[in-house]
């Protein structure tokens, strides 16, 4: 699994800690352990641009996803095909003004944005109720296990 983590944000975070959440959650969902994800942490100004160039949505988001290869999650046994899928982008500011308000820290906030952004790669989203239930409640699972194995 080759994950590569940059940070461009000049906000400190733990990248090997990233980099070992994405691994964890890629392994979990049998996605070929040949597959290529980058994890990319940047400034407001950046995903400001981004928000906009993409989303045609203003101000910086928390986490955004770029699908590369179309993967999707495979299950024990299955032969999966290697591939890229993709980028998550995250802004540490707007993370921490979030975890704030949630109640819990700055890094729980980013691993779950994280989280979030690798499901949206392997084709999860929560714009239904019943999509919303499922991707959240596996959000949580992954989250809360890797959070557990560390």
């Amino acid at each position: 699994m080759s994950i590569e983590v940059n940070n461009e944000s000049g906000y400190e975070v733990d990248e090997a800690e990233f980099a070992a959440l994405g691994r964890y959650v890629l392994d979990a969902l049998y996605v070929h352990p040949q597959s290529e994800l980058a994890i990319l942490f940047v400034g407001t100004d950046v995903m400001s641009e981004l928000h906009v160039q993409w989303m045609d949505e203003p101000g910086p988001t928390d986490v955004l996803s770029f699908p590369m290869d179309e993967l999707r999650p495979g299950a024990e046994g299955d032969d999966q095909e290697p591939g890229l899928l993709g980028d998550v982008v995250l802004c540490p500011e707007v993370a921490v003004a979030q975890a704030e308000v949630a109640g819990h820290t700055p890094v729980e906030e980013m691993l779950l944005l994280t989280t979030h952004g690798i499901l949206h790669l392997l084709g999860y989203d929560h714009a239904e109720p019943e999509e919303e239930k499922e991707m959240f409640a596996l959000q949580r699972k992954l989250l809360l296990t890797f959070l557990a194995s560390r």
